[in-house]
């Protein structure tokens, strides 16, 4: 019954912990008193130890075994294998310490419910493939993917033309690129021709001492130019024979814009008045379109024919279609003269917009569904807009008070370039055939030429533009 009796109730000395009997009590001893440390914390930390899991959610990696005197389970979560290594030298770095190397920083508080303590590292280091981006820093056997690099712009005009008696006059539209790759510019009362394949120049045509050139605009194939003057009329050249085959009246005030739809050609005037103008009708326009209460300034048909907007001294922007007589769509946002109008190559029914100097802003439409989309505040008068065919970007050129070009990222509006070299403001804006050339007009008398977009990606060979002719030359 004693022996009994023992075995039931053991000696209270052998009540500390259950262990192997190959372990002798000062042994036991001192690994009891560091298991009571672990586990009471908050009330004693030894800085030269990290801790690597809690009493609730072991963690099989970050256990300490020599603690009990185990030894880890080879080929297991620890095994050296040289793909773990690789991995987590791609996913952390190379830099990387091992565990046994965090040895600072552990707060009770902020390590709460974490497997183990977390070693400080910047946060662009945070790489999928390690490292801050040198090729210092390439992982072994692991291919590093190419950095996408910002696309450089040049600052500076490659070409420069002077254009003698070029109007300082922000209603008026003197310059536009064909198909053709030929470049018209209104001087005065003479249209002059500028190829930009060979740099020769012709002059196409002078209208009359009385008269003065207001507005120019190309066919879409490039062989036609409409000419809007100072009298009201508007006049169609054939630019192969420099002949002129056909003048239309209508307006009674000068023609500042015009714009080409298939065979229908739109005209604006300071007489508030809109024409539309079948060329293969004899009429000499087919219908009128009121709803501007000052000049017309700026016109612009829609990539599908379908949509024409124009902008007016009253600072209103329209939104017309082909069969209208009326405006469909009336944005009248704007706080000065709308010349500036693009719509965007890109999506249809966008539509951007800019205003003089007293409002300075880009604005953008939906017209399929009549909403407004976004502002940008330039600090500067917004003179003319164009999109790229290439890429989702858009140029803008100023006059009051900085006489700068924009090439602008959209639909973020980061300015991707700022360039200078006018001294007067930069009222004529236009593209290259290829969508890769501006040529920018001012009243300084000059025409420079800027590489601001990309090529498309489908086109392998270079530009032929201005490819003859660098320098500063003269347009006549």
């Amino acid at each position: 019954m004693e022996m009994l009796d023992e075995e039931k109730h053991p000696p209270k000395k052998h009540q500390l912990i259950n262990l192997p009997p190959s372990m002798n009590r000062p042994t036991v001893s001192l690994e009891t008193q560091r298991i009571n440390r672990l586990i009471d914390s908050n009330r004693y930390h030894s800085p030269s130890k990290p801790i690597y899991s809690d009493r609730f959610i072991p963690s099989r990696s970050g256990s300490n075994f020599d603690l009990f005197g185990l030894e880890p389970s080879p080929g297991k979560e620890d095994g050296p294998g040289s793909y773990a290594g690789m991995l987590k030298t791609v996913m952390f770095g190379p830099d990387t310490p091992e565990k046994r190397d965090v040895v600072t920083g552990f707060s009770p508080s902020r390590n709460m419910l974490r497997y183990k303590t977390e070693t400080q590292r910047p946060v662009n280091s945070y790489s999928p493939f390690g490292g801050s981006g040198g090729d210092d820093e390439a992982s072994p056997g692991v291919s590093r993917r190419p950095v996408k690099k910002t696309r450089s712009i040049v600052k500076s005009a490659y070409k420069v033309l002077d254009a003698p008696a070029l109007q300082d006059d922000f209603y008026l539209n003197l310059v536009d690129w064909s198909a053709q790759n030929v470049l018209a510019v209104g001087l005065a009362n003479c249209v002059y021709l500028w190829n930009a394949c060979t740099s020769k120049v012709t002059k196409l045509c002078d209208i009359g001492i009385d008269e003065s050139v207001c507005s120019v605009s190309w066919a879409l194939r490039g062989t036609h130019l409409a000419i809007g003057t100072s009298s009201g009329t508007v006049e169609i050249w054939d630019a192969l024979r420099c002949r002129r085959i056909r003048t239309m009246e209508g307006h009674r005030l000068r023609v500042g814009a015009l714009a080409w739809s298939s065979s229908v050609l739109s005209s604006g005037s300071r007489d508030r008045s809109i024409l539309q103008r079948d060329i293969r009708c004899q009429e000499d326009h087919v219908s009128k379109l009121t709803g501007h209460k000052s000049e017309v300034c700026g016109l612009k048909w829609s990539y599908d024919n379908r949509e024409l907007a124009s902008g007016g001294n009253d600072n209103k922007l329209l939104v017309w279609n082909q069969h209208s007589t009326q405006p469909v769509l009336r944005y009248c946002e704007h706080t000065a003269a709308v010349k500036a109008i693009a719509w965007s190559p890109h999506l249809h029914g966008l539509l951007a917009s800019g205003g003089g100097t007293a409002d300075r802003c880009i604005r953008f439409w939906n017209t399929t569904t009549n909403t407004s989309l976004s502002c940008v505040d330039t600090s500067s008068q917004v003179c003319n807009l164009a999109w790229s065919k290439n890429v989702n970007e858009l140029v803008s050129t100023h006059g009051y008070s900085q006489n700068q070009i924009i090439v602008w990222k959209y639909p973020t509006m980061s300015k991707l370039a700022t360039l200078t070299g006018h001294t007067f403001r930069v009222l004529y804006l236009a593209v290259s055939p290829d969508g890769q050339t501006i040529v920018t007009g001012a009243g300084d008398e000059t025409l420079r030429f800027w590489n601001v977009f990309p090529s498309p990606k489908s086109q392998s060979r270079e530009s032929k533009i201005g490819a003859l002719a660098f320098g500063r030359t003269t347009i006549r």
